[in-house]
């Protein structure tokens, strides 16, 4: 395990990106918390997410996608 995948800054805040959220490069789409440190994840590329493939509060590992982003 690398780090637990949060959607959104708080429980009470709305998620960052969600399904049909456009995005470009360098837009934050996530916060993945490693060794009590958050690291925001940003978007790599741009285009409109199409899926979350990640729960909230799941743990994650290197190299697993967490988006669908269709170009």
């Amino acid at each position: 395990m690398v780090g637990t995948f949060y959607r959104a800054a708080s429980p009470d805040s709305k998620p960052f990106a969600d399904a049909g959220s456009k995005v470009v490069e360098n837009t934050v789409c996530c916060i993945i918390e490693a060794m009590k440190i958050m690291n925001e994840i940003q978007a790599e590329t741009k285009g409109t997410i199409v899926e979350v493939l990640v729960e909230n509060g799941q743990p994650v590992e290197y190299g697993q996608r967490l988006f669908k982003v269709k170009q």
